[in-house]
């Protein structure tokens, strides 16, 4: 989930919370485990270029969002779950012990690209910074996944996931970059059509982060893209003018905007380097 404070150094799309994600406590993650694990089956091979699980319906999740355990993070897995409506994010089950778990929460919050609310500050800290994309995936998601940060959810498999599906045309990063040449924040997540599904933020200087945020607004609206999908809402992401959606409509929004074509910005031939 998006935030973009000017407090510490990393904010994440999805919410975590220590070793809780989203509320599920770990005393109640075993019966989770257990009632979600057996919905999977598999019958085809890797390197189809289809994917390998199927996936439960969306709309058989839990309160909070839990569609399915287990699977894995290979590059079709994670594109069909971004189409079904799913996206992964691992689930601590006890110390050092962790799950993965597809979620599809509703509501869903999406940021409206014609909704951003940028103050004056902010539009003040945009001139301050650079805007690139597809300049630096591996130190984007790198700074997202310190293990300093609350929550600790990028696990060296999601990272490897993600910077493989970036070696793959399909995950990009948006910088900012200082007057000196410095990457002061980002972000990254999937784009497929006319999707961009948010995974992680950070910043290292005020504002950059969020300043990656408007760049990437921009970019997908000059582009034709038609959701921004920022998976759940806080109130700092309410005040940037993320709403939130009941998951039928986020189904229709997601299929309308699979339909159009990938943001130029996105296309291989338009970045300078990865």
């Amino acid at each position: 989930m998006l935030v973009g404070g000017g407090g510490g150094d990393h904010q994440d799309f999805p919410a975590t919370t220590g070793g809780q994600q989203l509320g599920v406590e770990v005393a109640t993650v075993a019966p989770l485990v257990a009632s979600h694990q057996g919905q999977w089956s598999v019958h085809r091979p890797y390197g189809s270029g289809v994917p390998t699980w199927d996936f439960p319906p969306v709309d058989t999740a839990d309160d909070d969002g839990l569609v399915g355990v287990g699977a894995d993070l290979e590059p079709e897995t994670l594109l069909a779950a971004y189409r079904s409506g799913l996206f992964p994010m691992p689930l601590t089950v006890a110390p050092r012990r962790r799950l993965l778990g597809w979620w599809s929460p509703d509501p869903r919050a999406v940021l409206p690209l014609d909704g951003l609310v940028v103050s004056r500050s902010l539009r003040r800290s945009c001139r301050r910074f650079e805007v690139r994309v597809d300049t630096a995936f591996e130190a984007v998601i790198a700074a997202c996944a310190d293990p300093d940060r609350d929550g600790k959810w990028i696990t060296s498999e999601v990272r490897q996931a993600y910077v493989r599906l970036h070696h793959q045309g399909w995950a990009h990063s948006v910088e900012a970059w200082d007057d000196e040449g410095r990457l002061a924040g980002g972000l990254y997540g999937v784009a497929i059509g006319g999707l961009f599904a948010g995974e992680s933020m950070f910043h290292h200087q005020r504002d950059a982060s969020k300043v990656a945020l408007v760049g990437l607004v921009e970019r997908m609206g000059a582009g034709g893209a038609g959701l921004l999908d920022v998976q759940w809402t806080t109130p700092h992401l309410a005040s940037l003018g993320v709403l939130d959606v009941r998951r039928a409509e986020y189904l229709v929004l997601l299929a309308e905007a699979l339909r159009r074509p990938l943001p130029p910005v996105f296309l291989p031939t338009d970045r300078p380097c990865a």
